[in-house]
């Protein structure tokens, strides 16, 4: 009888767990490029294994962060990490959980199919301004980047660009968010600019060749394509749901939340380890090439 009883006692405890889990609701916010990687297709994959509920809301890689450090949301999704010295951004715990690429894309009619790196850093600089010094038509360029230097793509570009966080950049315009950056290309005949794969690949855009490298899957993995960077889930370890963040980030790196990943256009984080050491490489280049530029 006792034995009975104790057997009724736990699958009650399971049940109501539960039942607790099917209720729960945390929050994610972040940058659109991560939300476009992989976040809402996990956040709906995690829910039908777990029940909770994950509310997803792009706000850009800085309020990722700070979202999470401040714990006005319970996890951020962000590219780049916290800002030495910065109050806003003290309490953040970041996980890595993928790689991705930053992209030049152009508008679709471009002629023109590959860039090198060499470019890549002119073209900021202003030092690139018609399409013909690209081997396309003697054609003005629109120069489209991010505003700020905080931003996950424009200070990742001058990290793995320019070696040099500060970096001015020269453009014919400049554009708060990834999201409006990469509309204006779709719809701007000879415009070019730099957002993530993940974002350039759900978009009617031309995605260049980089040193005549395409950003695919095995050569992101491979660091064949050279400009790749982390993409992180931001947390506060004291945050009142850090369990259920805790459980989150456990499904991405399992096996169904890799596959998720993957499908995305994206690389496991733990699929291409060997790219953390490759990133001192990035960093030894962009030192060399600001050297002799």
């Amino acid at each position: 009888m006792d034995m009975i009883r104790k057997l009724l006692t736990a699958l009650a405890l399971g049940l109501m767990v539960n039942l607790a889990h099917a209720e729960a609701t945390i929050t994610w916010a972040g940058c659109g490029i991560s939300r476009n990687a992989f976040m809402d297709e996990l956040a709906e994959a995690f829910k039908a294994q777990t029940g909770i509920t994950i509310e997803v809301v792009g706000s850009g890689a800085t309020q990722g962060i700070r979202q999470a450090s401040s714990m006005q949301a319970d996890m951020g999704g962000t590219c780049r990490l916290p800002l030495e010295g910065e109050p806003a951004e003290a309490h953040a715990h970041l996980e890595p959980v993928a790689w991705d690429a930053l992209v030049v894309m152009v508008h679709k009619d471009t002629p023109v199919d590959n860039i090198t790196l060499e470019q890549v850093r002119d073209l900021f600089l202003g030092r690139i301004t018609n399409w013909n010094q690209l081997g396309g038509p003697d054609q003005p360029m629109e120069v489209f980047a991010r505003q700020g230097k905080i931003s996950g793509v424009g200070r990742m570009m001058r990290q793995l660009v320019y070696a040099n966080f500060d970096q001015e950049f020269t453009a014919t315009r400049f554009f708060p968010s990834s999201g409006p950056l990469e509309r204006a290309i779709e719809e701007t005949p000879w415009s070019i600019g730099v957002t993530g794969i993940s974002s350039a690949q759900r978009r009617d855009v031309k995605i260049l060749k980089l040193d005549g490298m395409e950003p695919t899957y095995d050569n992101i993995r491979s660091g064949e394509y050279t400009l790749y960077r982390p993409l992180y889930i931001a947390s506060n370890p004291n945050g009142e749901n850090n369990e259920y963040v805790e459980q989150f980030v456990r499904f991405v790196g399992s096996r169904e939340g890799r596959d998720v990943i993957r499908s995305n256009g994206c690389v496991p984080y733990t699929d291409a380890l060997a790219l953390i050491m490759k990133q001192l490489d990035q960093e030894r280049r962009a030192r060399d090439m600001g050297l002799y530029n």
